[in-house]
């Protein structure tokens, strides 16, 4: 079961095009914003493994739009593993509106780097075992 609470985001003017809608090239800044909140529910701050030299670019990202948001709407946006890590992590994300409408979901691949190596390494013990503890894989 997923204990994290959804990660909130209220909709700037600069974030949407001339149509009134959020411009899609904000999704990954969304995204990244939802990692990084389940990195720190996890006990893990993105700054903190960046310190041990330990990276995570994202190699894959698929959005799907699903109804468009605007400005001033506020989404939510669950983020969920698909599946334990390895070299590489995949998260699901389904992102509701302040309406609780369902209005895009999305998927990110990442590989977990060593910084100076820039070669993969494995998804760090400490990291799995919280995965494990916090029972945070759908």
């Amino acid at each position: 079961m997923n204990f994290m609470k959804p990660t909130e985001i209220t909709i700037r003017y600069a974030e949407t095009d001339q149509m009134g809608v959020v411009h899609h090239g904000n999704y990954a800044q969304y995204l990244e914003i939802a990692r990084i909140d389940w990195l720190d529910f996890l006990g893990f701050p993105y700054y903190d493994l960046e310190k041990e030299g330990i990276m995570l670019p994202v190699v894959q990202m698929v959005v799907n739009y699903k109804k468009p948001i605007h400005f001033g709407d506020t989404i939510f946006i669950h983020t969920k593993l698909k599946a334990m890590p390895t070299a590489k992590v995949i998260f699901d994300f389904d992102i509701y509106n302040q309406n609780k409408e369902l209005t895009s979901t999305a998927c990110t691949t990442l590989v977990f780097i060593n910084s100076t190596t820039r070669k993969p390494i494995v998804c760090p013990e400490k990291i799995l075992n919280a995965i494990k503890k916090f029972n945070l894989v759908s």
